[in-house]
């Protein structure tokens, strides 16, 4: 069974850090580039990083540039997004998107809310 699962989103205060995980199982995941996503209430679907399959190049939304780091571990399945700097605009629901030239996943996302 093919899943994509995000997780360690939540409430953090403007300045704060968060680290979002995507773990994947049942399909070769290292053969994938994975990008990570966000969608804040009544806006679209945003683009905000991806990173190749080997993890050795990546590229950033000028908006989280400079503030957000995507990596992958492709022993363990899993990318991750750490987030620094954060700011109220950064809230929204953050997705994680699997894909090469013939499939394509999604996770089904994980809130995350910077307030004070």
């Amino acid at each position: 069974q093919v899943q994509l699962v995000e997780s360690g989103g939540g409430l953090v205060q403007p300045g704060g850090s968060l680290r979002l995980s995507c773990a994947a199982s049942g399909f070769a995941f290292s053969n994938y580039l994975v990008d990570w996503y966000r969608q804040a209430p009544g806006k679209e679907r945003e683009w905000v990083a991806r990173i190749l399959s080997t993890g050795g190049s990546t590229n950033y939304a000028d908006s989280v540039k400079g503030r957000f780091t995507i990596s992958r571990d492709n022993a363990k399945n899993t990318v991750y997004l750490q987030m620094t700097s954060l700011k109220p605009e950064d809230t929204g629901v953050y997705y994680c998107n699997a894909q090469n030239f013939r499939r394509s996943y999604w996770g089904q996302g994980t809130q995350v809310t910077v307030s004070s």
